[in-house]
């Protein structure tokens, strides 16, 4: 009877080895995952609520023109909760919290799903919670809670920045899907291809489009926002960038692939560089990503947050938008206006 020959320990021994080394890679794999699916949920906002917030442009003349005030905003406004949360929440608080938060200026990217335009931030989707099988944020719950918003505070505006961030279809389509929505509330949406005063826009959100009129709709396309790419290193010169928008000058500085302390520099270069005299408006966003391809907005905002809390900002600072941003630092830029109705 024939033996079957036996296999080396040494074998067994480098077999096990391997195995060890599989499940151990496993499982740094799985707790990755797993810390990359948590972590957002962690980032909440500690902050303290503000009395006022809701209301405080009430005080304000009508005569005020927007583009010479000082306006809170948030970035990627609809990034509460999103796919890929990690590398793409962007905000605390909901559209309807940085309402009454005393946010004015929201960064609105949509998508298309079928006929209906959805919230996306790059190629991910926006979510009405936290969780994978919720729902999809759609641009009519975006604004249900806008329209709420107004009619609960009708002495405040609210600035509406549309991109065109996902899809195949021109902008000309992309334009018609939009108009639909706006069809359907004409009364709540200011449409003019100028910067209004508050007493123009009272109750009502003002249409500020990120892309060129290809449906040659006229005023009714909104006011034209629109700026060069800025990106990161490159060229510093673009720290703070003027742009031509037909009846105004607009100013913005948006370098969103800087590390904090570069960024910093940017922003408060933009804020001393820039001007919301003779008609122009000047926007400067506190957000960035960092350097790498796929960064942690959290991360940078918690550092650049903190700076801004601790600054002087001047009373023609323009428009400040933020990652993660908390009333208290709205209330601190909304303050800076002269309350003399």
């Amino acid at each position: 009877m024939t033996k079957t020959a036996s296999r080396p320990a040494s074998g067994k021994k480098a077999g096990r080895t391997a195995g060890r080394i599989a499940l151990a890679i496993a499982g740094l794999i799985a707790a990755a995952v797993l810390f990359l699916l948590i972590a957002p949920l962690t980032e909440t906002d500690r902050s303290a609520a503000v009395t006022g917030s809701a209301d405080w442009m009430a005080d304000l003349p009508d005569s005020a023109k927007l583009n010479e005030l000082a306006i809170p905003g948030t970035h990627d406004s609809a990034t509460k909760y999103c796919q890929l949360a990690y590398v793409t929440k962007c905000q605390y608080k909901s559209i309807a919290e940085q309402l009454e938060a005393g946010f004015r200026y929201l960064d609105i990217r949509l998508g298309t799903d079928g006929e209906d335009l959805i919230l996306m931030h790059g190629f991910t989707k926006c979510r009405s919670g936290a969780f994978f099988w919720q729902e999809t944020l759609t641009l009519d719950a975006v604004l249900k809670d806008c329209y709420d918003f107004l009619k609960a505070h009708p002495a405040e505006t609210i600035l509406f920045c549309v991109k065109q961030e996902h899809g195949d279809e021109s902008v000309k389509q992309f334009q018609g899907l939009l108009r639909r929505y706006l069809a359907s509330a004409p009364d709540k949406w200011l449409l003019t291809d100028t910067l209004p005063t508050v007493g123009e826009a009272r109750g009502k959100l003002v249409l500020l489009r990120r892309y060129e009129d290809e449906a040659g709709l006229g005023k009714e396309a909104g006011v034209p926002f629109l700026w060069d790419h800025q990106g990161g290193h490159d060229d510093v010169s673009l720290n703070t960038a003027a742009k031509d928008n037909g009846s105004y000058t607009l100013w913005v500085q948006d370098r969103y692939e800087y590390d904090a302390d570069d960024k910093w520099a940017a922003f408060t270069a933009g804020i001393s560089g820039s001007s919301t005299k003779n008609g122009a408006a000047a926007v400067q966003f506190l957000s960035t990503k960092g350097t790498f391809v796929q960064g942690h907005p959290y991360a940078f905002a918690k550092d650049l947050n903190a700076r801004l809390a601790d600054a002087s900002l001047p009373a023609d600072c323009g428009w400040i938008i933020l990652d993660f941003g908390t009333a208290e630092l709205a209330q601190k830029i909304w303050s800076l206006n002269a309350f003399t109705k």
